[in-house]
């Protein structure tokens, strides 16, 4: 049997890892781009054929370069120096408002000095709305050449390699441009030979809001002063490391804005000082927040941006500051292009924006939607080969289409024939004597031109999101293949267990009926399933879980009370159990004397403090994407006093620590190792606590590097006790002891037999040590709001091993182990954690780390999201210490086969089934994404 359980359960192994692989090729493609720069081509009307992506015109030097580029564009640079501000994760209605209103009072006064330059119509802003994955990387990469990433560049993110991709900055460098650098070090990763002078700073270590942002200022008036450079980059991170800390709302917030509103007005005064009309300062950020400060998602917080233009362009008599002004983040690369006089960018999907342009003249401005157009036409050839300019325009009769069109490329062509028809007409009708007739011929080309580039722009950013449909159908088959040849390894596993003497009583007591608690295991793990098909059940799979547990254990508690009804059916329960009690069969729930009454007291407390503790966790976070506005707990302690957030986590920890202390006087062996590690788990719990206490609120203060020594002195104690724990318990709690009758009266030597005892106090010490310690891992790293929820599932975990271990006859064992499956991913959830990106806790990734490792903070990042699954698949092995050994000649066979197999099976085979069609999902959520 052991040979077929491993055949079947290798296959689906492979059978998954090839399924996933093919998945992902799938899922994340290559994008395909056109390669090179641009160049003179730009200035000139597509020609029919393919695109040419390869070819170069000989390269000229910056000065000549520069001439002919002025020459070919019919119009000069509006600007010669550019001064690009980017405030990381700055949400755009923190400064433009929202809806038509403007922002609180709170926060127009943190920006005086802007909200002074909106109303005076000397800026203009826009919501720029930013494409996910909403991380700073893709985003800089879609500032700078107007493209969109895809997903893969999450992943990217944290280790960002050179931009070869046409972008603005090379265009800049090409015609001599001296560019300067100070701030977030993803800059230089992307473009490493560019700049003249440069300082980066590390973007990850989020618990600095301070100095990540000086080692940018202390610069600033040294390079205003300079005349040599004719784009500055100024990147600061100081304000996303707030949200990260303490969300949108917290205190720093406004602190941090009234920072950056003082570096806009030093910038602006500079440039004014000096008479430098031709100076254009762009203040922009990469990303939005949500309201505990995080991002990565695609919600409205997330991708709402900001693009504010200071300059004499945006000058104007009249203008309403606050409206809802939107515009796509990759319009940013259009727009500069043109005002600087350097060519698009060549996969530019952007489209340039109008107001900035209020310095140019009528022929001027459409000379400039006609250059946008020509290089959007250029990418849509790209994409349809036997797309034509000249075939669509008819230039005797205007439009050479049908009004109405049908396909892709007959719409494409009526608007963009429109558009330059028009166009045409205007020219015809220049230096005509009636002004009224000029202005409307502009007007309708103007509105034209933006009817074909918006389209076209919305029809290539879905074309760059479109998959290969077939190798994810062929992926999803291979992954459904894998959980059939797992399910059949599980099958084979039940088929060819031997039954021990306790599992006869409990399989005679059980027989072989389906009862109520494994049908609803099957049918909600199926609807499960069928459930991650739709991307809305994804975006709320919190409800899913919060059901599926609370359903089952109420089962369990459905069940426990007939039990207890059941008096015939106690008596002979207990017989057993006192019958297997007398021999080497241990079991620490039945380790003192219970009558029935208070056996079945515990019972029905376990399974309520389950339940109980569950609907608590539920209302602590109101997860999800679409309801995470709704009020809960978690909102009620982040507005309250931080000493009760601290008196929280002091309870909670002093819980841990008390539950492990009762836990260790369960052992039967009082060693001087069982002491050691109890005084190392003393220790831990109180570095915990000091580290509550010592950690600075106002992190506007520099590094409390005192913190920092005592998580670090935490991860080496714990370290060290958790190991001596793994190699000590063998040798405290011996698997074999000495009997001192021979086993023949012909053999004189002792016989040795195995202890029972020994090897479940073992497993016993060493699952709690796991679970407790992990316990106090996530109360210093988690949230500190989280304290609570942990402590519940905390409490949750070693009620659940409770109470299977008081009567093993209701439940049979894979119904166990999926309970505590159940149990893990409930409280995943309860947590606050949601199948976003924006809920991943990057500050806490960072406690005890100096400085950024990519290495240890992606550890502590895993830890802390999977927090929940894995304290009970570590519970497991304290669940794994409380089943019976009754066949001591096959003790390591029973150990793999019912402790270790089973479970393990158990939860594959639900994991399997759920992840078949959760790679599905991924596909509708894509499509979901991709309206953003």
């Amino acid at each position: 049997m052991g040979a077929a359980v491993a055949g079947w359960t290798v296959a689906a192994v492979l059978l998954q890892v090839a399924g996933l692989s093919l998945f992902l090729y799938g899922f994340f493609p290559v994008k395909p781009t056109l390669r090179g720069f641009s160049g003179p081509e730009s200035y000139r009307m597509p020609s029919c054929g393919p695109v040419s992506a390869g070819e170069q015109e000989p390269a000229l030097p910056p000065d000549q370069l520069r001439s002919l580029y002025r020459e070919l564009a019919e119009m000069p640079p509006v600007y010669d120096r550019l001064v690009l501000m980017v405030i990381d994760g700055l949400p755009a209605e923190f400064v433009l408002g929202k809806g038509g209103k403007p922002p609180s009072k709170e926060l127009m006064e943190s920006m005086p000095y802007t909200q002074s330059l909106l109303a005076g119509c000397q800026a203009a802003g826009y919501h720029a709305k930013a494409a996910p994955p909403t991380v700073t990387m893709p985003r800089l990469k879609a500032m700078v050449s107007g493209a969109i990433g895809g997903f893969l560049d999450v992943a990217f993110n944290f280790n960002t390699q050179a931009f070869l991709e046409d972008n603005l900055l090379d265009q800049l460098h090409m015609i001599g441009h001296k560019l300067v650098m100070l701030g977030d070090d993803t800059w230089i990763k992307l473009f490493p030979t560019l700049f003249a002078r440069q300082d980066g700073v590390s973007s990850f270590y989020v618990r600095d809001t301070v100095e990540v942002d000086f080692n940018v200022s202390r610069h600033l008036e040294f390079e205003l002063a300079a005349k040599d450079w004719s784009v500055l980059v100024l990147h600061y991170l100081g304000l996303d490391h707030v949200g990260h800390i303490g969300g949108r709302r917290s205190v720093l917030m406004t602190q941090k804005m009234k920072e950056m509103d003082d570096v806009i007005r030093k910038v602006h005064s500079a440039s004014l000082q000096d008479n430098l009309e031709r100076t254009l300062l762009v203040v922009v950020s990469d990303h939005g927040m949500t309201e505990g400060g995080n991002h990565g998602g695609s919600s409205y917080e997330e991708t709402d941006s900001l693009a504010l233009f200071i300059g004499h362009s945006v000058e104007r008599p009249h203008c309403s500051p606050y409206d809802q002004n939107e515009a796509l983040q990759v319009d940013l690369a259009p727009t500069l292009a043109l005002l600087f006089g350097i060519p698009i960018p060549k996969n530019n999907i952007g489209v340039l924006l109008p107001e900035v342009f209020n310095s140019l003249t009528d022929n001027q401005k459409l000379r400039t939607l006609e250059l946008n157009s020509w290089q959007i036409l250029r990418l849509l050839q790209a994409q349809m080969p036997a797309f034509c300019l000249e075939d669509c325009i008819n230039w005797e009769g205007g439009l050479g289409i049908v009004v109405h069109p049908e396909s892709t490329e007959k719409k494409f062509c009526h608007l963009l024939s429109k558009a330059f028809v028009s166009h045409q007409s205007s020219r015809l009708h220049q230096g005509s004597n009636f002004m009224s007739a000029e202005a409307q011929y502009v007007g309708t080309s103007v509105e034209n031109y933006y009817g074909f580039l918006r389209y076209a722009s919305e029809w290539l950013s879905h074309r760059a999101t479109d998959k290969p449909f077939y190798l994810l159908i062929s992926a999803i088959l291979l992954m459904i293949m894998s959980c059939l040849f797992l399910m059949g390894a599980v099958s084979r596993l039940f088929k060819g267990q031997s039954l021990s003497q306790t599992d006869l009583l409990t399989e005679s007591y059980l027989d072989q009926r389906w009862h109520l608690d494994e049908v609803f295991i099957l049918t909600g793990i199926l609807l499960y399933v069928i459930s991650l098909g739709s991307s809305s059940f994804v975006e709320e799979e919190q409800y899913t879980w919060n059901f599926l547990t609370s359903t089952l254990y109420l089962i369990f508690l459905i069940k426990t009370v007939q039990a207890m009804l059941k008096g015939s059916n106690s008596v002979l329960v207990h017989r057993a159990e006192e019958k297997r009690f007398d021999g080497n069969n241990f079991s620490y729930a039945s380790s003192y004397e219970l009558t029935p009454g208070k056996r079945d007291g515990y019972k029905l407390c376990t399974i309520l403090i389950v339940l109980v503790a569950g609907r608590v966790i539920r209302a602590w976070h109101q997860g999800g994407i679409n309801w995470v506005h709704f009020p809960d707990i978690s909102k009620l302690l982040a507005q309250a006093d931080s000493s009760i957030v601290k008196s929280l986590q002091t309870v909670s920890v002093l819980a841990v620590v008390a539950l492990y202390s009762v836990s260790l006087m369960l052992l039967r062996a009082r060693s001087k190792v069982v002491i050691g590690v109890w005084l190392s788990h003393i220790y831990c719990g109180l570095l915990v606590l000091l580290h509550i206490w010592e950690n600075q609120i106002n992190t506007s203060l520099p590094i409390n590097h005192s913190t920092t020594s005592i998580a670090r002195l935490f991860y080496g104690t714990a370290s060290v006790s958790i190991s001596a724990t793994i190699l000590a318990s063998p040798w405290i709690f011996p698997a074999y002891y000495t009997e001192t009758k021979p086993a023949s009266s012909s053999d004189s030597n002792p016989v040795k037999d195995i202890d029972s005892h020994g090897i479940s106090d073992s497993v016993f010490l060493t699952g709690m040590t796991y679970t407790v310690f992990w316990c106090l891992l996530q109360l210093l790293l988690q949230q500190p709001i989280n304290a609570i929820p942990l402590l519940l599932i905390f409490l949750q975990t070693v009620s659940s091993i409770a109470h299977f271990s008081l009567d093993k006859t209701l439940h049979k064992q894979w119904v166990q182990v999926i309970a505590m499956q159940f149990l893990g991913m409930a409280g995943h959830f309860g947590l606050g954690n949601t199948n976003s990106l924006a809920s991943i806790d990057v500050a806490g990734a960072f406690i005890g780390i100096s400085s950024y490792s990519t290495v240890l903070s992606g550890v502590l990042m895993f830890i802390i999201t999977y927090g929940s699954p894995l304290m009970l698949y570590l519970g497991m092995v304290v669940y794994i210490s409380m089943k019976d050994i009754s066949t001591p000649q096959q003790l390591w066979s029973y150990v793999l086969d019912k402790m270790i197999t089973m479970p393990c099976t158990s939860m594959s085979a639900q994991q399997q089934c759920a992840h078949m069609l959760e790679y599905s999902s991924l596909l509708r959520l894509q499509s979901t994404l991709a309206q953003f």
